[in-house]
């Protein structure tokens, strides 16, 4: 926490003064109107990254508690229901919400946020409406969720930017990258830009500009995909509240409450607890981690290690248990409770032994590559490139991911499901550790707390991704995430596959014995003191989401199950 402090503190030192004042930039904003970058004549800034009240936070609604994280203290908001009856006084200035776009996170966070101005004693306080293109095919959905025109929470984008308190900005990245211009200008003086990603302030220090002076800008990032936002906040509703950790950050404060109003909106999206952050660090770690062992980096690697296993002479369904199946089976619910220490101690001692072996081989060529993935983002090439590659939806979409002969195994297997009959493989546990550990590394080493480190580099797997895969296959994990998700995992999964087979399994198939010395700082890392705080804070159930033949948590404002890549416009 310390570094990334510091981090920010020297960006706002070098920075200060800079920013122009509020008229004079909002006159510049809304000479872009119909632009997808800032016109000619445009006076470019630099960025002032402001963290002060973003991880040292003083909300005057919620309490705050300070919590030893392996060593670090860090501060973090508590959930559940019986909190949310503090909703009036943290959105006391709030009379509408408008919640733009209908993606990944959109249906799952004003849905929720919906009900729990509800539960509050809001519903006929506080409005909230969906923002959309008239055009859009997302129209249908909404109303299906019972989001209308005829009650004005249903309409188009702009309108409902204008007219909102709280503009809640879920359109794509590529979206946002094309109209942050006009959305800035249509906000209301003194409302509030809430994001839920930290990408458009990476797009826009690469475009040199800021926000305006006479809002607030503040962040929630649910740690899982909408889906299972929605799916365990519906869970959570009988035993006072089960949901998806947020980090959530202060960029801006215009009129000193918007803290709480970000702790509030996390709250009210179901967060078992909140922890702070900046928007740099948000959109680091969390591109980083899509890439990595959120999606990219446990898709190649079940991909290599089913080709291992069926070389080896295992039948393919087999091939299937030892690889998929046992990652999101067995594994991810021991880590999810119990952690990664609880996961290897599982084993006996022969067992242990090929666990060492897969780990040690495993974890310093996931670091490389790892390191590699956060330089590109941290540049803002990865940035540019999902920007680049979404320009070219409409001649070429996302392929599908889940046509190979292995996924088609796959939903035999799962048809045929004996839950405890899963095997837990030592060799696909210590691949897949290693493969988490070498995340872990790289986070820290870049200056990110300990909150922020369990949360997307641990957790996000265990509770929120890997449970859909375990219902439906890759597709359905990695393509019910957000586009820049989407275009990560495409991009490096080949690359963690590639490592898998060149590097990873010559060295485990050796005649050496495991590196004592990887092992042993595995054994004994502070990660695993983090990871056991975080768990004391877990949601009291685990996600539950339906298989190929279930609508459980599917449909209508939940989970896709047929997906779309859609190229950006001007027209939101």
């Amino acid at each position: 926490m310390s570094n990334t402090r510091a981090m920010s503190s020297g960006i706002s030192s070098q920075c200060a003064g800079l920013r122009k004042s509020t008229n004079a930039f909002a006159s510049r904003v809304r000479s872009t109107v119909g632009t997808s970058r800032p016109a000619p004549g445009f006076r470019r800034q630099r960025l002032t990254v402001q963290n002060s009240m973003a991880v040292d936070f003083e909300p005057k609604v919620f309490t705050k508690e300070v919590v030893d994280f392996a060593g670090t203290k860090e501060s973090i908001i508590r959930g559940g229901r019986d909190k949310l009856e503090l909703l009036p006084k943290a959105f006391a200035n709030i009379k509408q919400i408008g919640v733009i776009g209908w993606g990944s996170q959109a249906p799952a966070q004003a849905q929720n946020m919906r009900d729990s101005l509800e539960a509050a004693g809001l519903k006929d306080q506080i409005k909230v409406a969906i923002g959309l293109r008239p055009t859009s095919a997302s129209n249908e959905e909404a109303e299906a969720c019972g989001f209308t025109k005829a009650d004005g929470t249903l309409g188009e984008t702009f309108d409902i930017v204008s007219k909102s308190d709280l503009v809640i900005l879920l359109i794509s990245d590529a979206a946002q990258a094309k109209l942050y211009p006009r959305i800035l200008a249509a906000m209301k003086p003194g409302s509030t830009l809430g994001l839920s990603h930290g990408f458009l302030l990476g797009v826009m220090k690469n475009d040199g500009v800021d926000f305006r002076e006479d809002i607030s800008v503040v962040l929630v990032a649910p740690k899982g995909m909408g889906p299972s936002v929605r799916r365990l906040y519906e869970q959570g509703k009988e035993i006072n509240g089960a949901g998806i950790n947020c980090s959530f950050a202060v960029h801006q404060d215009y009129d000193g409450g918007a803290t709480d109003v970000a702790v509030g909106w996390a709250l009210a999206v179901g967060a078992p607890f909140a922890f702070g952050t900046t928007l740099e660090s948000e959109y680091k770690s969390d591109i980083y981690g899509e890439r990595c062992i959120l999606l990219g980096a446990v898709h190649g690697m079940v991909e290599a290690l089913f080709r291992k296993y069926v070389n080896e002479g295992m039948s393919p369904e087999d091939a299937f248990k030892n690889s998929v199946e046992c990652i999101t089976g067995p594994i991810t619910k021991i880590i999810s409770t119990d952690g990664m220490l609880a996961l290897y101690n599982s084993f006996g001692a022969e067992e242990k032994k090929v666990f060492e072996k897969a780990y040690a081989a495993g974890f310093m060529p996931a670091v490389d590559i790892c390191m590699e993935v956060y330089d590109d983002v941290a540049s803002g090439h990865e940035i540019q490139s999902v920007i680049r590659r979404s320009e070219r939806f409409d001649e070429f979409p996302m392929a599908k991911i889940d046509q190979t002969y292995m996924w088609k195994v796959g939903k035999d297997v799962r048809a045929k499901r004996v839950e405890e009959a899963i095997p837990l493989n030592p060799f696909t546990a210590g691949v897949y550790v290693a493969v988490m550990m070498a995340t872990v590394d790289v986070l820290r080493r870049n200056g990110h707390p300990y909150s922020e480190i369990c949360n997307e580099a641990i957790i996000e797997s265990v509770d929120s991704l890997n449970p859909y895969m375990h219902a439906r296959g890759v597709a359905f994990m990695v393509d019910n995430c957000s586009y820049t998700a989407r275009l990560g995992s495409r991009k490096w999964y080949p690359r963690f596959m590639a490592i898998m087979d060149e590097q990873v399994f010559v060295t485990a198939d050796d005649d050496e014995p495991a590196d004592s010395e990887v092992v042993n700082k595995f054994l004994n890392d502070k990660v695993h003191d983090a990871l056991a705080t975080c768990s004391q804070m877990r949601p009291a159930v685990s996600i539950s989401v339906g298989g190929d033949d279930s609508d459980l948590g599917v449909g209508a404002g939940g989970a896709r199950t047929e997906y779309k890549s859609d190229k950006a416009t001007a027209n939101a």
